[in-house]
């Protein structure tokens, strides 16, 4: 075992190995891809493009882009700030994750997340930037200038899980509230020589609205964790920039776990041009399955498409001691295989649990001591233990439930005991 976790680095490597190598794939794999995006819609949307900051659709890594962003019901690691903020009240570890995607080009995006859970109550912060060197040639391909183009987006989480219990996972309700702000290059002017910056920067503020229910359905495996769920998100809700709506979006998605190792997931999305309806961009949809292949190494797999733009990606992630690393590798039309653009990285670091699943370990412990009193037949023992459970945790339903069985078999045997003497 100690052998294959110093190993996977090296397989993951591999993994990413298989894909097609420069030179003699390099064109067939965009043939192909042709093919297949000329498949499942021959032509692209033509309103794709009219939002500004669009880093805001673009992943920063990890799970989320791994499952080709079918996220909105999985949402269960710091990658549920892109796709639902109601999660960050029920993730198991707080986290704090770097993320580096590698995009298309020279572009790159890089960013941080730091979330933390207290009860019910779950808090987040992010903080995301991309850049682009940009070089302005004229029309005798001299260089006139160059520069550097950037988006930052900086967002607070916050999030609350009412009711709940063991039998009900809750209703887990959140918000983010994010600020944007892009810097054109000062030293790039348009066709009479006006610098392109004055007007154009600009800022941006949003918020995104999350839902998230957990629950059990047609399970077949033991586990407190809930194996399905069903997620609604509404994303980058706010004001225009300059003449431009933000890139809104409204998410829906659903999760299911039919047996321990598999994560399957479905998401819609619609996007919404709050400037003019009628200049929104197509439905998209996505598929993603996540696959435990051991308790250390993880792979992934998504498909997302847009109109015209079919998306694949692959993915793999592995734990040493309290850090999961993450490998994404994503094809589409802008992948160049002869640079291995396309490829994020994720380095997620687990800073503990503020003692949950200690407690939940005591409330078991208890839980089971009072079964074990009950069918002794002393209740009173029984009794303290359920009560002492109840204490840790209020809204352990067993303990509820037992004690109140306890409570009806005591009347019951109370009324026959009366009985009895009357006879």
């Amino acid at each position: 075992m100690n052998l294959l976790m110093k190993r996977a680095p090296l397989l993951c490597l591999a993994i990413l190995a298989l894909l097609p190598s420069a030179g003699g794939h390099a064109q067939l794999l965009p043939d192909s891809y042709l093919l297949l995006t000329q498949y499942f819609s021959p032509n692209l949307d033509p309103n794709a493009g009219l939002t500004a900051f669009r880093s805001l659709l673009i992943p920063m890594g990890g799970l989320a882009e791994g499952m080709g962003q079918a996220y909105t019901a999985v949402s269960r690691d710091s990658s549920y700030f892109e796709s639902n903020p109601a999660a960050s009240s029920i993730l198991d570890q707080t986290e704090l994750a770097v993320y580096h995607n590698n995009w298309i080009a020279d572009t790159q995006i890089d960013g941080t997340v730091y979330t933390i859970r207290k009860g019910n109550f779950g808090f987040g912060l992010l903080g995301k930037w991309l850049r682009l060197p940009f070089e302005q040639i004229d029309s005798m391909s001299n260089e006139v200038s160059t520069g550097l183009y950037s988006e930052a987006i900086a967002g607070v989480n916050i999030s609350y899980n009412f009711f709940q219990g063991y039998n009900f996972a809750g209703l887990c309700l959140g918000a983010s509230l994010k600020g944007a702000y892009r810097s054109m290059p000062s030293g790039i002017v348009d066709s009479v020589g006006s610098p392109l910056a004055v007007g154009n920067s600009a800022g941006a503020i949003m918020v995104d609205l999350g839902s998230l229910v957990r629950f059990n359905f047609l399970k077949f495996y033991s586990s407190r964790s809930k194996n399905f769920s069903v997620g609604l998100a509404i994303k980058n809700l706010g004001p225009k920039v300059i003449d431009e709506p933000l890139p809104t979006i409204i998410s829906a998605g659903l999760a299911y776990s039919p047996i321990r190792p598999f994560v399957f997931s479905f998401d819609l999305s619609q996007p919404v041009n709050l400037v003019d309806i009628a200049q929104s961009e197509a439905l998209t949809w996505a598929i993603g399955v996540e696959g435990n292949l051991t308790n250390f190494f993880k792979l992934d797999a998504g498909f997302l498409l847009k109109r015209g733009k079919p998306r694949f990606s692959i993915g793999t992630s592995f734990m040493v001691d309290l850090i999961r690393l993450s490998v994404n590798y994503t094809l589409d039309l802008t992948t160049q295989i002869s640079v291995l653009n396309r490829i994020s990285v994720e380095a997620s670091f687990s800073l503990g649990d503020l003692g949950r699943a200690d407690l939940a370990r005591k409330v078991d412990n208890l839980y089971i001591s009072g079964l074990e009193a009950f069918a002794r037949g002393d209740s009173a023992a029984a009794a303290a233990d359920w009560q002492q459970a109840l204490k840790l945790d209020p809204r352990f339903d067993p303990a509820i439930e037992s004690l109140k069985a306890l409570a009806g078999t005591q009347e019951l045997l109370k009324n026959i005991e009366e009985l009895q003497k009357l006879k």
